[in-house]
């Protein structure tokens, strides 16, 4: 929740919402294609760009982040597909996690500037 034009906070967070859900699409679409023959797996970077905005204070909606999809390095198997579904499953795993938290923190803030406002 972006609770005002100017609010970094917000949208740090909303960038980052975005980051995960991408990378979780990312991540389905590789376990999806884990028997696929000539499949790349692909990894998702959005942590780069939003640490370097948070360190430059440019954390803003005139500031749209980047999301970095780029393939991955593992190697290609045998039928020249490189899906390596244990690290795609950890990886799946970890999102959840990292999108758990930041929904948390979203909720969490939303009730602090609510208390804060007298809404409550």
């Amino acid at each position: 929740m972006i609770l005002s034009g100017s609010d970094p906070v917000g949208f740090a967070l909303h960038a980052a919402m975005n980051g995960l859900s991408v990378r979780q699409r990312v991540t389905a679409d590789n376990i999806a294609n884990v028997d696929t023959p000539h499949f790349r797996a692909s990894s998702v970077d959005f942590e780069t760009s939003l640490r370097a905005a948070i360190d430059q204070g440019e954390v803003s909606a005139s500031s749209p982040l980047s999301v970095d999809v780029q393939p991955t390095e593992t190697p290609v198997g045998a039928n020249d597909n490189n899906v390596d579904l244990r690290k795609e499953s950890i990886a799946a795993i970890q999102s959840q996690y990292q999108y758990q938290v930041v929904a948390r923190a979203i909720s969490e803030r939303h009730s602090l500037v609510s208390t804060a406002a007298g809404v409550r």
